[in-house]
């Protein structure tokens, strides 16, 4: 019997090296990733316990001809797309070295990826919050008739929600940039 199991688990567009250690966790513990269901569910299936890495990259659909074949030819495996992320995952014992461990050939190209989430994710999130979450908060807030304070309230904890997710991801990503190699002014 092929038994699977369900997580719900949210990790935003900076968190991508937390949820692929958290992916090899589950994989230790005897979980292997079978698919991603956006915007946060985790299917697995039962396996046995092993050492297997989970890595993560964002194209947003902008693969170009010859992108699985390459992943495929370095023996990593494909599990799906999420949302603009693409899974791949290559057991522990098949590594020729920490670098065998890497989908990117050096930290320029994770410096890219990065700065590709920044561009078509962290961008027009913060696009949003300043013309529609932010604009409708005010407007909400300056009505007085009852149904106004119900949608200044629900305005409230969206224009925090935003505001924590920019905040966190913004610091991360300026991280991960740094991290990479980019120089910060």
């Amino acid at each position: 019997m092929n038994e699977t199991k369900t997580f719900l688990r949210f990790f935003t567009i900076a968190d991508f090296e937390e949820e692929e250690s958290w992916l090899r966790a589950q994989s230790k513990s005897g979980w292997r990733l079978k698919r991603m269901v956006p915007p946060c569910f985790y299917v697995f299936e039962r396996c046995s316990p092993e050492d297997v890495i989970y890595r993560l990259d964002f194209t947003n659909n902008g693969e170009e001809s010859g992108y699985f074949q390459l992943f495929r030819d370095y023996g990593w495996e494909y599990i799906g797309r999420c949302l603009g992320w693409l899974y791949f995952r290559k057991p522990a014992s098949e590594l020729d070295g920490e670098q065998d461990a890497e989908i990117f050939s050096d930290d320029r190209s994770k410096l890219d990826m990065v700065r590709r989430v920044i561009k078509t994710r962290l961008l027009p999130l913060t696009l949003v919050f300043f013309a529609c979450v932010l604009p409708n908060f005010a407007r909400s807030a300056a009505l007085s008739d009852p149904f106004s304070v119900s949608l200044t309230v629900i305005f409230a904890a969206l224009t925090l929600l935003y505001l924590g997710l920019i905040v966190h991801c913004g610091v991360k990503l300026r991280r991960l940039r740094k991290k990479y190699g980019e120089a910060q002014a």
